[in-house]
């Protein structure tokens, strides 16, 4: 499925002959996917706004979410997770970041920077 899971192993199969050093492109998600997918599917951040803004918009029922109910989660979902980002604000999670040391896994790293992309794309909404 692609989905990100420990120990996991994602395999990409060419359907022709590749030579060496040439490069190859993979295309995740062809603009309808955010970083909540790509960290969940792929475990990587883009770190460009506009994947922040995909899942913002799906967040703020603007877009629809591509798999599941199509909806996004109900409205109620939608408005507890916003209030649930807004327990710290986008410099308290900075320095949160900036205070992480090596032994903090990519993991979390990846968790609170998704938190701090999301809401400053909220914020640009």
């Amino acid at each position: 499925t692609g989905r990100a899971e420990p120990g996991g192993l994602l395999k990409i199969i060419a359907g022709r002959d590749v030579q060496i050093g040439e490069q190859i492109n993979i295309c995740y998600g062809g603009g309808v996917a955010g970083n909540d997918r790509f960290l969940q599917d792929y475990g990587f951040l883009d770190d460009v706004e506009e994947a922040y803004d995909i899942t913002a918009k799906q967040l703020k029922g603007m877009l629809p979410v591509m798999e599941g109910n199509g909806g996004g989660g109900s409205a109620y979902d939608r408005v507890e997770t916003i209030e649930a980002l807004e327990d710290t604000t986008v410099e308290e999670d900075e320095v949160e970041l900036a205070a992480l040391g090596e032994q903090t896994g990519e993991d979390v790293k990846s968790a609170i920077a998704f938190r701090i992309g999301l809401k400053k794309a909220l914020a640009r909404l």
